[in-house]
């Protein structure tokens, strides 16, 4: 954990430090100003890889990574607990997901379960766990990446777009739960981004955004503590006409 001389510097908790985009913003907050920097991860040698280049990238950052149950919810409190109690966090991010097959979530109910679990109530204990702690210390920023795909959900993925619906709300919960305080709660609502998860979109001609794009967004977003933010930007436009457009009309697109 971050020692006593490093505790003047500002504290950023990364939950699924392993994704691209969680990558990107890691990086982007390490360069910007000295950080205590936390990743939690499932995967310990990818998380320690990622730390190794972030502190090659800057030094001065402390980065430390911790392995966790994500599923567990007495190892999530007591992951979230041991972080804080070394000191107040500023800045918490939720960044783990998993874009699974449809079709599997269709067929094998195990499987539409995992998804489930992992997409919508991880995240949300996760949330409650830095919720505890923020409203302890009354103030900090809480971050939690959602998905276009929670805007209004299609065929092609609606088991992964209902669990980024209800992230939407909650987030808005939370938000009105801290509101008029120095708690901010951030929906972050990223388009298709570069990544492992959109491997068959790219194979497909389909166009994604560049993580490091994205991360900038996100990173500027949470600065702002802006209650939504759609990364890239255009994303907020073309979900607005996807949200309305008439039912017998959308139902006739195959998407």
């Amino acid at each position: 954990m971050p020692n006593a001389a490093q505790a003047h510097q500002r504290k950023i908790v990364v939950v699924g430090g392993t994704s691209a985009i969680a990558e990107q913003c890691c990086r982007l907050w390490v360069g910007e100003a000295p950080t205590d920097l936390i990743l939690v991860v499932r995967d310990l040698g990818k998380g320690e890889s990622i730390a190794a280049d972030l502190r090659v990238r800057s030094p001065e950052a402390a980065v430390t990574v911790l392995q966790v149950d994500f599923l567990d919810p007495t190892a999530i409190g007591a992951c979230i607990d041991a972080v804080t109690a070394a000191g107040p966090v500023d800045i918490a991010l939720i960044a783990h997901g998993w874009l699974a097959n449809q079709q599997a979530c269709q067929t094998d109910l195990a499987f539409c379960r995992d998804v489930i679990e992992v997409n919508a109530v991880s995240p949300a204990l996760f949330a409650e766990a830095f919720a505890r702690h923020f409203a302890a210390t009354g103030r900090g920023t809480l971050g939690l990446i959602g998905s276009v795909a929670g805007d209004r959900a299609r065929k092609a993925n609606y088991t992964y777009g209902a669990t980024k619906g209800f992230l939407a709300r909650y987030a808005e919960g939370m938000a009105h739960r801290f509101a008029g305080s120095e708690v901010k709660i951030v929906l972050i609502k990223p388009g298709p981004t570069d990544s492992p998860m959109t491997t068959a979109r790219k194979a497909r001609g389909l166009r994604v955004a560049r993580a490091e794009s994205v991360a900038r967004t996100v990173v500027e977003g949470m600065r702002r503590g802006r209650p939504v933010v759609y990364a890239p930007p255009i994303w907020r436009a073309i979900m607005l006409a996807a949200r309305h457009l008439p039912r017998f009309l959308f139902h006739r697109l195959s998407i």
